[in-house]
């Protein structure tokens, strides 16, 4: 919806210059310039902005400040326990729905598995529209809509594919005087090098005023796309300003990068792109930007330096695009550690006067706190020594920042010894042999040796986000304590292979093994056997187009894609290496796949809690209860307390005293007192809700919605949509 911008005041420009690795102290981190007040308003800290949003659920995760937060009372904890299925919706398509619904006009929008956009009845779950291709389905995910309206004029923008989409949101219609006939391609705006790359958006666009703010996913090896942030008119799909994430000469932040002509390489590096999604103060008129890692991960010969602006936080003016201040979580990232979800804007106490803040979690399970306006950090952050890298050509930075408080809310790599085997484990003195094997020191780089990843890939912190209490300062957030093995290989092979084979190595072999078994317990089906199951122009499709959290690779020629499909296809008569197919390694070493750190019956090898749920107050930075969250099905049975499990999806949190969160591998919706953390309410749902719920109110009935779509982590697929209220 269009904000109110008359308090917006002209913002002075802050730059957190970078230290050279020679300078950075042990310690409080100094930063490399006087503070000043980036932006002013006329309003008082203590006047909170987003007051109007909480009875509605208008926007991704509530509000733009992503408090996942309502004052809807109507379930309280004392009847939280009545809640029953009010409407379910099936959508035409199963699998992964990530998305957090949005509610406007007595309608609840969403995103299908399939990425088709549809609106329902919000008090019934009938459908009213829907908008999509039903004989060409993105095997994508999609977090949701984003909604703007201005009068009479209603509009539900999202995206399939390259193209952000423009539709009426009362008939679902598209509006032909938005972009190219009601699409806007998402390369727009991009330099040359990123034409016909991979780029999607998983995660809905920030409004601001009469812009929508865009993030993008682009691949993460070589020959990504470069992540400039971009906002286009909200009318017309004009382009209406570029913050360049890689700077161009002249750009604070040019000189982080060891190669001069950075930004002008072919995707060597790319990234540092925002795909987690944006917090805006629309008071401020600020959006704070997380920014991923540069691309390839794992190795960064080829991008050595500190790498601005990749895993940061970054404060832009959301009118212009021009920048307030930043703050990087990690330098010369080589762990894929960027963060993981929106930060939250949250008001609290610090040093006894009322501060509006903003806080980011992390993969790392750190929260770091700033001032909203300045970018000055609430909480000491030290910069920690961590070993250097033994891989030839890469340079680790010599420290990374570490939050003196709060506490991590998830265990670390350095935490974990042989006494940490699970107790549930059939083969504990196995698991200890290989614990000894692995690297656990903390920051400890990728290597030829293995390395124990924990937090793993995904977080500690994940998509899902963090819900708050804005106005009393405590944040909820859910993490995950998988562990998993980090290790590289040289990329050349000593064995002469086909071309195919040799694509499939650089390409495929990380997430489905080099042997095509794939990791089906981590989510990544193996490939045997794929011509009893989908057609070589399906797999086509797949390789260019990508499937749920696999990007594409559109950037590949049709000759190394006919290669890849001969291996895959098992086609005797594969031709022999040609500088046109075969694949020209760019790094002199590859990521030898996601692997989980497991015990024999596929259970994480460490001693739970596997995943849990923690409330922290950002007053103090001290936590007010942690707890595990989700349990084990078959230790369950056997009696066991319960374990935690892999979990992934936020959760929404109440005035009165309550958190909703669903996210979790065994399939139930739970609703906790946030207070205490004692759980009130669950139910077990159709299918695993990998997904953030919404919270909202049609003619005085309140509602909770969640989007089961299981398929992740092994799960069984769904395809329902689900509200919940109390009996009528």
């Amino acid at each position: 919806m269009p904000v109110p911008n008359d308090t917006f005041k002209p913002c002075s420009i802050v730059h957190f210059s970078p230290l050279p690795a020679s300078l950075k102290p042990v310690g409080l981190l100094w930063l490399a310039v006087v503070l000043f007040p980036a932006c002013q308003s006329d309003k008082s800290p203590s006047a909170d902005p987003f007051q109007s949003y909480y009875q509605n659920w208008a926007h991704y995760l509530g509000d733009p400040g992503r408090s996942h937060y309502t004052t809807l009372d109507e379930i309280t904890p004392e009847n939280v326990h009545e809640l029953e299925v009010a409407w379910t919706y099936a959508a035409p398509d199963s699998g992964q729905m990530q998305m957090n619904p949005i509610i406007a006009n007595g309608m609840l929008y969403g995103v299908t598995a399939g990425l088709r956009a549809f609106a329902l009845d919000a008090a019934t779950g009938e459908e009213v529209w829907r908008f999509g291709d039903p004989g060409h389905i993105w095997h994508s995910t999609s977090r949701g809509i984003s909604y703007w309206e201005d009068g009479a004029d209603k509009r539900v923008l999202y995206t399939s594919g390259a193209y952000l989409y423009a539709l009426n949101a009362l008939d679902g219609r598209l509006i032909s005087s938005f972009g190219d006939n009601g699409r806007v391609d998402l390369h727009t705006g991009l330099p040359a090098v990123a034409k016909d790359k991979f780029i999607v958006s998983n995660t809905p666009g920030t409004i601001f005023d009469n812009l929508i703010i865009m993030p993008t996913r682009v691949g993460e090896g070589a020959g990504a796309a470069p992540g400039d942030i971009r906002a286009f008119d909200v009318r017309t799909g004009a382009l209406i300003w570029t913050f360049h994430t890689i700077p161009h000469p002249g750009e604070p932040g040019y000189d982080t990068w060891s190669d001069p002509d950075t930004y002008l390489n072919e995707g060597i590096p790319g990234g540092a792109n925002n795909w987690a999604g944006m917090a805006l103060d629309p008071d401020l008129g600020i959006v704070y930007i997380p920014t991923g890692s540069a691309s390839p991960d794992f190795y960064g010969g080829h991008r050595l330096g500190d790498n601005l602006y990749a895993d940061c936080l970054l404060a832009l003016n959301a009118r212009t695009g021009a920048y307030l201040w930043h703050y990087q979580f990690v330098h010369h990232d080589l762990w894929d550690r960027d963060p993981p979800a929106p930060p939250n804007l949250i008001k609290v106490t610090h040093k006894g006067k009322p501060v509006d803040a903003v806080a980011q979690i992390t993969k790392q399970g750190f929260v770091f706190v700033f001032d909203r306006r300045t970018g000055e950090p609430l909480f000491d952050i030290e910069e920690v020594p961590v070993p250097p890298s033994r891989l030839e050509g890469e340079q680790a930075s010599p420290t990374q920042p570490v939050p003196v408080k709060p506490r991590p809310f998830a265990r670390q790599a350095a935490d974990i010894s042989v006494d940490n085997i699970s107790p549930y484990a059939p083969n504990p003195e196995e698991l200890q042999a290989t614990l000894r094997q692995l690297d656990n020191r903390r920051y400890a780089p990728p290597a030829i040796g293995p390395v124990l990843l924990l937090p793993g890939y995904d977080g500690g912190a994940e998509w899902g986000g963090a819900g708050t209490d804005p106005e009393k300062g405590i944040l909820y957030v859910n993490a995950n304590e998988m562990p998993w093995i980090l290790q590289m290989e040289p990329a050349k092979s000593e064995t002469p292979v086909s071309p195919g084979a040799q694509l499939y190595l650089s390409y495929c072999a990380a997430c489905h093994q080099k042997d095509r078994q794939g990791l089906p317990q981590s989510g990544y089906p193996a490939l045997t056997g794929i011509a009893n199951r989908l057609t070589r122009g399906e797999t086509a499709a797949l390789i260019t187009n990508g499937k749920g959290m696999m990007p594409g690779f559109p950037q590949l020629e049709e000759a190394q894609k006919d290669a890849i499909l001969d291996f895959l296809y098992d086609v005797a008569d594969q031709k022999e290496p040609t500088d046109d197919v075969a694949a020209t390694a760019p790094l002199p070493y590859r990521h030898t796949g996601y692997t989980k750190f497991l015990d024999a019956q596929g259970l994480p090898a460490i001693a739970p809690p596997w995943g849990t749920l923690h409330a922290i107050d950002l007053n103090t930075g001290e936590y007010h209860w942690s707890i595990p969250l989700g349990d084990t099905d078959s230790l369950k049975a056997a009696g066991h307390p319960p374990t935690g499990c892999e979990n992934y999806g936020g959760p929404v949190i109440t005035a009165n005293g309550l958190l909703f969160i669903a996210a979790t591998k065994d399939g139930y919706f739970r609703a906790f007192n946030r207070h205490t953390g004692a759980l009130l309410w669950s139910t077990r749902l159709p299918a695993a809700a990998f997904a953030t719920p919404a919270t909202y109110e049609v003619e005085g009935r309140q509602y909770i919605a969640v989007a089961c779509g299981g398929e992740k982590l092994g799960t069984p697929k769904g395809n329902v949509v689900v509200g919940f209220a109390l009996p009528q």
